[in-house]
C-alpha cells in the first residue's frame, strides 16, 4: 500500500516541502563563522514552515523533507569550499536510542551522495543530554565530542539546527584537535537567535 505524499511544512497533499511552504521560507546563506569554523552557511531562518518541516523530521520521523534540504543545503555552501569529506554533529546516544536515527545523519548522507563527498562518521557525542529544552546559558556549556579515526584535510561538519553555535564550534574543536586541518558547517536551519 503507498502512502499518500504530504508536505512536511504544512501537513498538505504534494510533494514536501510544497511550493507554498518554499516560499514561506525565510532564507539565511552565509553566515558570521564562529571561531573555530572556517565558514558557516544555513538555508533557512527556524521559524514557522521550515520549524515545523524540521520539527516533523527530528520528532516524528517524517522524512519527505531530506532530498529537498539536501539540494537547498548544497546550493547554499559556497561555490570555493575545497573539501576532503562530510560528517554530522551527532545527537546524544540516548536520543537515537529513543528515535531510532539522527536526524543530522540523515541529512548529512543525502548532502554527501547530493555533492559527491564521502560522508564519515568520526565525531561521538561524550555528552549525554541534547541541546533541546535547554536555555542559552547551558547551551553554550554543553556539547562535547570526541574523534574517531585519524580524519585529515577539510571537513565539512553538518548539524540540523543552529541556536548559540555551541554544538558546531564543539565539533569542530575537536576535529581541529584530532588534526583536522580546516572545518566548515553547514545547517538547514538557524534560530532568530543567530541572525542578529
Amino acid at each position: 500500500m503507498l502512502l499518500p505524499k504530504v508536505c512536511a511544512g504544512c501537513g498538505g497533499p504534494g510533494l514536501s516541502p510544497c511550493g507554498r511552504c518554499v516560499g514561506d521560507l525565510k532564507p539565511v546563506g552565509q553566515m558570521p563563522a564562529p571561531e573555530p569554523l572556517a565558514t558557516l552557511t544555513a538555508v533557512f531562518v527556524y521559524t514557522g514552515v521550515g520549524r515545523e518541516m524540521l520539527t516533523r523530521l527530528k520528532y516524528r520521523n517524517q522524512r519527505a523533507s531530506i532530498g529537498w534540504l539536501a539540494t537547498a543545503m548544497a546550493t547554499a555552501l559556497p561555490e570555493h569550499l575545497h573539501l576532503n569529506a562530510l560528517t554530522w554533529a551527532p545527537t546524544s546516544a540516548q536520543r537515537r536510542r529513543r528515535r531510532g536515527f539522527d536526524q543530522a545523519e540523515l541529512l548529512a548522507r543525502a548532502l554527501g551522495r547530493k555533492i559527491g563527498l564521502p560522508v564519515v562518521s568520526v565525531l561521538r557525542r561524550i555528552d549525554a543530554a541534547g541541546q533541546t529544552g535547554l536555555n542559552r546559558s547551558q547551551r553554550v556549556a554543553a556539547p562535547e565530542f570526541a574523534v574517531r579515526g585519524s580524519p585529515q584535510g577539510a571537513i565539512l561538519v553538518l548539524d540540523d539546527v543552529i541556536t548559540t553555535a555551541a554544538t558546531l564550534r564543539a565539533a569542530a574543536y575537536a576535529l581541529l584537535q584530532a588534526g583536522v586541518q580546516r572545518v566548515d558547517g553547514v545547517v538547514a536551519a538557524a534560530t532568530p537567535i543567530t541572525q542578529h
